[in-house]
């Protein structure tokens, strides 16, 4: 049976961290959710405790580094819902924390390139067909990080921040081209989250790291696009 009138949006990398908590907090609006994410055990798991809190929740295996995984995931999607109204490109990985890009490793960078850049642009191209079909305007937000500011760089996890930099390039450009089409693709640096990457010492929790991004995919005027936000503000690139 498809998913037809309700509200709906699909996650990346949703089994954990900042991700799982987006789709806790939109199914909470009203959102029928779906859970995608590498992990078969933890995508499900993930997906039946939103359904057991009386939520709609979904599972779809996808990897974003693989353009099949990709595709399939959308067939699969298709012989679910009828539309598409957000899109989270949460999924995302950092390798490289405490390294020098004097001595970066060029295979961890094109990994960290394929997932953090290249993935997001394949999910876009491949779920466009179903965002145009959103009677509300389609979102399209991109979890990119406070290192990608080239207003602020230092040296911080090279591969990383150089990725995350190509991840806001990648939202002015889907931006630029998707205007006219009435969908909205907007950039989000979460903070500082405790999350398995960002680590215990980090600053914010997982509810204030999802808080900007539900808002850009609930709240925020469908006009705003092709910006950078951090705490629901627009901020440097």
């Amino acid at each position: 049976m498809k998913t037809v009138n309700q509200r709906i949006a699909l996650i990346t990398g949703a089994n954990k961290g900042i991700g799982k908590e987006i789709a806790r907090q939109l199914a909470q609006r009203g959102f029928a959710v779906f859970i995608c994410a590498r992990d078969v055990a933890k995508g499900r798991e993930t997906s039946e405790e939103l359904c057991q809190a009386g939520y709609e929740s979904t599972f779809i295996q996808i990897d974003v580094t693989d353009p099949v995984s990709i595709r399939t995931a959308c067939g699969t999607f298709s012989q679910k819902a009828d539309h598409l109204d957000v899109l989270v490109n949460n999924a995302g990985i950092l390798e490289d924390h405490g390294e020098n890009i004097l001595n970066m490793n060029t295979e961890m960078l094109d990994r960290t390139l394929k997932s953090n850049v290249i993935g997001p642009i394949l999910v876009i191209q491949d779920f466009l067909e179903h965002l145009r079909k959103s009677k509300t305007g389609g979102r399209i937000i991109n979890v990119s990080s406070g290192v990608s500011s080239l207003a602020n760089m230092h040296t911080y996890a090279p591969a990383y921040s150089i990725s995350k930099t190509a991840l806001n390039a990648v939202t002015k450009q889907f931006a630029g081209a998707l205007k006219e089409h009435n969908i909205a693709v907007n950039s989000v640096d979460p903070g500082w989250v405790r999350t398995d990457m960002g680590g215990d010492d980090a600053s914010r929790s997982v509810e204030k790291g999802a808080e900007t991004i539900v808002w850009l995919a609930a709240d925020a005027p469908q006009s705003e696009t092709g910006k950078f936000w951090h705490d629901k503000q627009e901020t440097e690139w």
